[in-house]
């Protein structure tokens, strides 16, 4: 008895480690076939008769299923920006492998799925690419551009990153919405795209018949179409910069400093104010160029001051910097990133001709 028992328990272990070799989320395999044989013994009289069996045998049929996902949050650009880019995972649920086309596609209004605000702009130059090296990010020069994903296994799922190009007019809270569509094709062939698979019409064949059992994807298409689409988005973050320049009178050669006016020989500071908007990306790389009339000298003993502190219509302080050219006559400067909220002006003097 204790030896049956061991045997039993490893006909138990074998069937399970057999089983577990050959299980598929998607099912068993399209084109495998399923063989089962029945004997049928019987005796005449009390004479053992030779038994009798018939075998069955069914091809296993093509079940499609599409899903894709893509990443949780949106994509923050900025205005102008090249080669921006959404995440998407496409899954082969079916028990077959297929060739996946891929489709993407602007949304033409309404909310978005990431950001939740709505759409109100187009990317350009829509491209897409595959996972090559597998890690996830996107990485240029390495992934591979594509148009469909080629012979994708059963219960295997592809990166697929969606790449384009924000206009440079589109402005700081903007939201572009795209659409990335899947197909399944028939992937027969290695490196060459199948043909759309399309539901077997009529009763089951002997052959391997095609069943499209996708559900509807959040990006438009229907349940059964063989297609699965999902929306991801675009959300600019961009600089609001407003521009002033103030002047003041500084002196005259005939009042001075007191209540001055504006005459020949008059000093006059000006104040070229930056102010970056709230909620707002931060701006870089601020620089100033500011052409002088005929009608003014450039004051060299008194210098150029940057990133100055704005008050009202005046500034004060800053550092020492920028630079003056006489041909034409020119006072340009830098100024340091100016984050959401925040302001910098550039300062300097000129004479009255």
């Amino acid at each position: 008895m204790k030896k049956y028992r061991l045997l039993q328990a490893a006909g138990f272990a074998a069937l399970s480690i057999g089983l577990a070799g050959s299980a598929h989320a998607a099912g068993t395999t399209a084109g495998a076939t399923i063989t089962n044989t029945v004997s049928v013994n019987y005796n005449v009289g009390a004479v053992a008769q030779t038994a009798q069996s018939a075998t069955n045998t069914v091809t296993v049929d093509r079940k499609v299923v599409l899903t894709m996902t893509t990443a949780g949050a949106t994509t923050t650009v900025a205005p102008g920006a090249l080669a921006q880019v959404t995440t998407f995972t496409v899954t082969n649920a079916s028990n077959d492998t297929i060739d996946v086309g891929l489709a993407a596609t602007n949304q033409a209004s309404g909310a978005t799925a990431q950001h939740g605000g709505t759409d109100a702009f187009d990317v350009g130059n829509v491209r897409y690419y595959v996972d090559t090296n597998g890690n996830g990010t996107y990485d240029a020069g390495t992934d591979t551009q594509v148009t469909y994903i080629d012979e994708l296994a059963a219960d295997t799922t592809k990166t697929v990153f969606v790449v384009s190009d924000i206009p440079a007019g589109a402005t700081n809270g903007q939201v572009s919405g795209v659409v990335l569509t899947a197909t399944a094709e028939s992937g027969a062939t290695v490196g060459s795209e199948g043909p759309v698979l399309t539901n077997t019409a009529g009763a089951n064949t002997a052959g391997v018949d095609t069943v499209l059992a996708d559900a509807a994807g959040t990006g438009g298409d229907v349940a059964g179409d063989g297609k699965y689409s999902v929306k991801g988005d675009y959300t600019v973050a961009g600089a609001v910069l407003s521009v002033n320049k103030y002047s003041t009178i500084v002196s005259d050669p005939i009042n001075g400093a007191s209540n001055p006016k504006a005459i020949p020989g008059a000093v006059i500071e000006y104040c070229i104010a930056v102010a970056n908007g709230a909620g707002a990306a931060t701006a870089t790389n601020l620089a100033i160029s500011d052409a002088l009339p005929a009608t003014v000298t450039y004051q060299s003993a008194y210098g150029i001051f940057v990133n100055a502190t704005v008050s009202g219509s005046t500034c004060s302080g800053g550092a020492a910097g920028g630079a003056y050219s006489a041909t034409p006559p020119t006072v340009t400067g830098t100024l340091s990133n100016l984050a959401a909220g925040t302001s910098g002006a550039l300062r300097f003097r000129v004479t009255i001709n």
